[in-house]
């Protein structure tokens, strides 16, 4: 029987996703391990292995293809003495109809909801990995296994491994009725035997999707036809958003529109900070006649934001529905621009780790953020985030929390600033930052305590280390 290759979701949130390269070509044999395609998503370039053997029959998506959806047939494997003219018909890859622009003073035609598509039966579950391989060929980064996912007619999807969908479908179990014990819910074998033996009960089917209500607009802003009407035509270059600014775009219109923002802004005098700074830099080793390190005001202001998270633990907190997550570490993500998008790797138990130590990781980090080469794991997480625009001379800012993260601290520019003291006029070092809180996690007036601490914290470096 042929098995259907469909494309894997490589992170929980995954829902489509580029096909950039095959790396087999029809009628080619794999074995199981065999990488057989790259798959590009918003963060990453991750590699597909194959799980079964056989002969590839049917290429169905070809490379280049973007939006391919998770669980969409990619290809056909065909096992041992089947040919193509035995196996049956592969889904065709259905690629999307081009909505024609309105006249100007016209709306702009209606865009059918898709459906996701079902996981076909016998289909192969790939694995994936990060591709973290150098022009030159050479690999440098560890395997990840990747997740595959059954879509359901509410619209979620159940996330099983390999092992545990073949088990399942050996003892006819839907494995959308099995309740996942393994990372983010996934099912995994110990589950699904549970399932078998009667010791845990399969979970209820779930009730279908209610229809939206009719009684009022929802505000989706312009389209691209209004949009495109305003303007003469060859004023302007037209370029189709890839896939991180469409998943930026996505979770940062949701973030402003589920997420009940509140900002609170103050004044750091940072002169001690930018003396330790000085004093900490000139002791630095030389290395191959170089300094072995170099630290950025950046690494003081992770390390006081961790610091002072542990210090206000009720605000280190994620919003989940019905429950509130109080982190015993402070996992602080560290926004980092790059070309077309932004990426915000997480230093995991950042309170734990040395300035030095947090210097090196934030520049590994957003070197391998930058030519995207981060595990899903080292991006996704953490209970806060740093943004810091002071570079760009930014005084101040109000940055946008990240879901599920509970804050996000703004950072401006560190300048000269006339100020007064005991009625005397001095001169001194400030910088602004603004907190945005999650008012569901964090209330205005813990969210006033954890800036009074990181304030402390910047303006006496030395208690960094108490």
């Amino acid at each position: 029987m042929s098995i259907n290759i469909t494309m894997p979701a490589l992170s929980p949130t995954m829902e489509e996703g580029k096909l950039a390269k095959w790396h087999v070509k029809e009628g080619d044999t794999v074995s199981s391990g065999d990488v057989i395609a790259e798959i590009e998503t918003d963060k990453a370039t991750m590699e597909v292995e194959a799980v079964d053997e056989g002969r590839i029959g049917k290429i169905v998506v070809p490379e280049g293809t973007e939006n391919v959806k998770v669980n969409a047939v990619i290809a056909v494997l065909l096992t041992e003495g089947e040919t193509e003219a035995s196996a049956p018909p592969a889904p065709a890859a259905k690629a999307p109809s081009p909505q024609p622009f309105p006249p100007k003073g016209e709306g702009a035609p209606a865009v059918p909801a898709v459906a996701p598509v079902p996981a076909a039966s016998g289909s192969a579950v790939v694995s994936a990995k990060p591709q973290t391989t150098s022009p030159s060929g050479g690999e440098v980064g560890a395997k990840a296994r990747g997740e595959g996912a059954l879509a359901k007619s509410s619209g979620a999807r159940t996330f099983v491994s390999p092992l545990a969908r073949r088990i399942a479908k050996d003892a006819g179990i839907d494995v959308s009725a099995i309740a996942g014990t393994g990372p983010h819910g996934r099912v995994v074998k110990s589950d699904v035997e549970a399932a078998k033996s009667g010791k845990t009960p399969l979970k209820a089917a779930p009730a279908p999707a209610s229809a939206p209500a009719t009684g009022g607009a929802v505000a989706t802003g312009m389209t691209k036809a209004q949009v495109l009407a305003l303007y003469p035509e060859g004023s302007y270059d037209l370029v189709p958003n890839d896939g991180m600014r469409k998943v930026v775009a996505a979770r940062l219109t949701e973030s402003k529109q589920t997420v009940p923002h509140f900002y609170l802004t103050l004044d750091c005098k940072i002169d001690a900070l930018l003396e330790a700074r000085e004093k900490i830099n000139a002791s630095a080793p030389l290395k191959d006649g170089k300094p072995a390190f170099k630290l950025s005001v950046n690494d003081f202001i992770m390390k006081a934001w961790a610091a002072a998270l542990m210090k206000v633990p009720t605000a280190n907190a994620t919003w989940a529905g019905d429950s509130i997550l109080y982190h015993k570490h402070a996992d602080v993500a560290v926004a980092v621009s790059v070309p077309g998008g932004l990426f915000t790797p997480v230093v995991k138990a950042c309170e734990t780790k040395s300035l030095r130590q947090i210097s090196e990781e934030v520049k590994d980090l957003a070197g391998r953020a930058r030519s995207k080469k981060l595990l899903p794991a080292e991006y996704q997480g953490g209970s806060s985030s740093v943004s810091n625009l002071g570079m760009f001379g930014i005084r101040e800012f109000a940055a946008v929390i990240n879901p599920p993260h509970g804050t996000i601290l703004a950072v401006g520019v560190g300048e000269e600033r006339v100020y007064a003291e005991k009625g005397q006029v001095k001169v001194g070092n400030f910088m602004t930052v603004t907190l945005s809180c999650d008012h569901r996690a964090v209330d205005g007036a813990l969210g006033a305590e954890l800036l009074a601490a990181f304030k402390g914290l910047i303006e006496t470096p030395v208690m960094m280390l108490a």
